[in-house]
C-alpha cells in the first residue's frame, strides 16, 4: 500500500495506537503534523472535527478515529491485529475500549490542568477521572497475564502507559508492578513500541 496520509502527532496517544499498527503490518505511512487547537491546520480540511488521528487513503477516503483506522488497516495489511471468530473478535473490541478508556480519563485530567484555572478545578470530576484509571488498571493486570504480543488491544495499552509516562497525570508504576513489567516484556519483544515512542527520541 501506498499513499497513505495520517494527520497526527508524534505524542498523541491515539496516533501512535496507528503508527504502531502499521509498524505491526508493514505498512506506511506519509506522517503529516498536526495541531488540534490550530484554525488554519490543514487537519480541519479532511476532519471537520479536527481531531487526531486521521487518515486519508490513496482515493482521498478519509478515516477519523483510532480504531476506525487500526481495524482498517487490520483488514487490508493482516490479519493480525484481531482474532477471526466473531465472539473472540468482539472481546478484544471490548478489551480495546477499556484501554482507549485509560487515555481517555488520562486526557481529561490533563485537559482539566492546562484549560481551567485553579478556581475552576472540579475535584469531584478529577475524583471521577481517577476511579476510571483506578478500576482499569486493575482489570489490565489481570488481562496482561495472556497478553503476549502486540494485537490490538495491547496496542491499545502500551498507548495508554506511554501516555502516562509523558503526562504524569497520575503516578502507576509502583501501584501497578504486574503492568510494569509487561510494558518492559512487550516493549523487549515487538520493535514496533520503540519504534513510535517519542520519549526515545527516535519515534518513526
Amino acid at each position: 500500500m501506498s499513499g497513505l496520509v495520517l494527520h497526527s502527532s508524534l505524542t498523541s496517544p491515539f496516533g501512535r495506537k496507528v503508527r504502531m499498527a502499521a509498524h505491526v503490518l508493514g505498512i506506511e505511512l506519509t506522517i503529516v503534523p498536526a495541531s488540534t487547537l490550530d484554525p488554519n491546520d490543514p487537519l480541519r480540511k479532511v476532519n471537520p472535527l479536527g481531531k487526531i488521528p486521521t487518515l486519508v487513503l490513496d482515493d482521498g477516503t478519509v478515516l477519523y478515529d483510532s480504531r476506525t483506522i487500526v481495524e482498517y488497516l487490520d483488514a487490508v495489511g493482516g490479519p493480525a491485529l484481531y482474532p477471526a471468530s466473531p465472539e473472540a473478535r468482539a472481546v478484544a473490541q471490548t478489551h480495546v475500549t477499556l484501554f482507549d478508556g485509560i487515555t481517555d480519563a488520562a486526557l481529561l485530567l490533563v485537559y482539566e490542568g492546562r484549560f481551567r484555572d485553579d478556581v475552576s478545578h472540579s475535584e469531584r470530576w478529577i475524583d471521577h477521572q481517577l476511579g476510571k484509571i483506578g478500576r482499569a488498571f486493575a482489570a489490565a493486570e489481570a488481562l496482561t497475564a495472556t497478553m503476549t504480543r502486540l494485537d490490538a488491544p495491547a496496542i491499545s495499552l502500551v498507548a495508554a502507559l506511554g501516555y502516562l509516562d509523558w503526562r504524569r497525570p497520575v503516578a502507576w508504576r509502583e501501584a501497578y508492578p504486574r503492568l510494569v513489567a509487561w510494558l518492559e516484556a512487550i516493549t523487549a519483544t515487538a520493535p514496533a513500541v520503540s519504534a513510535t515512542d517519542h520519549l526515545l527520541g527516535d519515534a518513526a
